[in-house]
């Protein structure tokens, strides 16, 4: 692959000298902002999409069974997304990245690496400088400015209305704004329509965060909003907003916000906004309907449901319960029907890393917290009892098994809003590959279907005859 490359950047720089200089630059992006960096980007990714079309586009990535049409085309190879990549084995990898190299090398304050930069990252594929990061920081800042027409239509809703609905709802009102859809009205040359899109997107994840607070005060504080503070970060001022000022509190979002922001594209919430973002929906349209696939309790309502199982542990096993306890309490939730809430993975065959690294905050912020304790005590339990049904490929445990009890630590203890908190990350994610599918023309997304019966036809005369064959020996 890399020789093809190669060979395309070369024979695209010879015709296009402009590129030339571009390459040159690539390498010594140091003062620049995000957009500047992202036009060099945008014109070389476009030459490496061309050269594979051109070299690969007749070879298969595979074959698809009526296994994987039927089960939720569940590894159906059918998707080009750029941002990140998870392997059964190794993880989820941003721009070639692990979770531990990022947060080794993504600029931060403390500890933890702000979003900021995973942000630079996902949109470039570079790890950027303190400067450029924190240029992010200012640039969002200042867009970050929500209409007050968006409270009143808080307001309008009835109370009691889960928040994940408030804030797909909030979202939508600001689409009116929508830059691309307007530009698209005017008759923008396609080849334009990441310029516009990126400016949503920009302009959508600066406000998420107030706009997350807002739905929180409002559902649990009787809409006593916080103002933003102008010296935090855009993770911490989520936290300020929200009503949580420990520094414990801004880490704890900062590393949230950037181990939730992606997992490649064929999950729920990045498919579906990829979907409906192919349709040439605006990221506001594309974002707000991947909200909506993130609030299941399949996907994104997962962490919430991690909370409520382990308080009902608490409320009849006690704080302490013993081994067999646990084992046995693991033992009736699954002959319930239910599964353990927490644990498996439709990809990943090894505990979580985004798991991992919140054991990690965990055993250095909260080693005592009796919920940290539980949670640990249960991974050395859960697995065992997953495996021994001989029923479950993936007995490990997944982002959602940690999640809340760090929340719950710093007393944000309303489970119903977590997801909230899950969806203003995955926006960093679904919407710089959103910027990247406008500026590589990637097309409206229309996979075959089949109806049962089609299915049936498809392969019976290939039954039929092989049947006729036996017959005849």
């Amino acid at each position: 692959m890399l020789p093809l490359l190669l060979r395309a950047k070369r024979a695209h720089v010879q015709s296009q000298p402009s590129l030339l200089s571009c390459l040159r630059q690539l390498s010594t992006l140091h003062c620049v902002s995000l957009k500047e960096a992202l036009t060099l980007k945008i014109p070389v990714e476009q030459a490496k999409l061309k050269a594979i079309k051109k070299d690969l586009g007749p070879k298969k990535l595979g074959d698809v069974t009526v296994d994987m049409c039927i089960g939720g085309m569940r590894g159906i190879p059918a998707m080009l997304w750029e941002t990140s990549l998870l392997d059964a084995d190794e993880g989820i990898r941003f721009r070639g990245y692990s979770i531990p190299e990022l947060q080794d090398k993504l600029p931060r304050i403390n500890e933890q690496p702000l979003p900021e930069g995973l942000l630079w990252l996902l949109l470039t594929g570079e790890i950027p400088t303190a400067a450029q990061a924190k240029s992010v920081t200012e640039d969002l800042r200042s867009r970050s400015k929500v209409p007050s027409h968006v409270a009143k239509v808080l307001d309008a809703l009835p109370v009691g209305t889960h928040p994940m609905t408030q804030f797909s709802t909030a979202v939508m009102a600001l689409q009116p704004a929508s830059k691309f859809a307007a530009a698209y009205a005017s008759g923008l040359h396609k080849s334009k329509y990441w310029d516009p899109v990126y400016e949503d997107s920009m302009d959508l994840i600066a406000k998420l965060p107030e706009i997350a607070a807002m739905v929180y005060r409002k559902s649990y504080h009787n809409g006593d909003y916080i103002s933003p503070d102008s010296k935090l970060d855009w993770s911490a001022n989520l936290s300020h907003m929200m009503g949580y000022d420990d520094e414990g509190a801004y880490e704890l979002q900062r590393l949230y916000q950037t181990i939730h922001s992606d997992h490649e594209g064929g999950n729920v919430s990045a498919h579906t906004t990829h979907l409906v973002g192919s349709a040439l929906s605006d990221p506001y349209l594309s974002f707000a309907a991947g909200l909506n696939g993130l609030a299941g309790p399949l996907h994104g309502l997962a962490n919430q449901e991690v909370l409520n199982w382990l308080e009902t542990l608490v409320q009849k096993l006690g704080d302490t319960p013993t081994t067999a306890e646990l084992e046995q309490y693991v033992k009736d939730t699954l002959a319930s029907g239910k599964v353990v809430p927490g644990y498996g993975h439709a990809v990943l065959r090894k505990t979580d890393p985004r798991y991992t690294c919140q054991r990690e905050f965990a055993q250095k912020h909260l080693p005592y917290y009796p919920m940290f304790q539980l949670v640990s005590n249960l991974y050395e339990v859960v697995p065992k009892v997953l495996l021994a049904t001989g029923k479950v490929k993936n007995p490990w445990p997944n982002v959602d098994a940690h999640s809340g009890v760090l929340l719950k630590y710093y007393n944000i203890n309303e489970s119903n809003f977590y997801t909230v908190l899950f969806g203003v990350s995955r926006s960093l994610g679904v919407l710089s590959q959103g910027v990247w599918s406008r500026a590589l023309g990637l097309p409206i997304e229309r996979p075959k279907s089949f109806t049962s019966d089609s299915l049936v036809a498809r392969f019976k005369p290939k039954q039929e005859a092989a049947a006729v064959g036996e017959e005849k020996h």
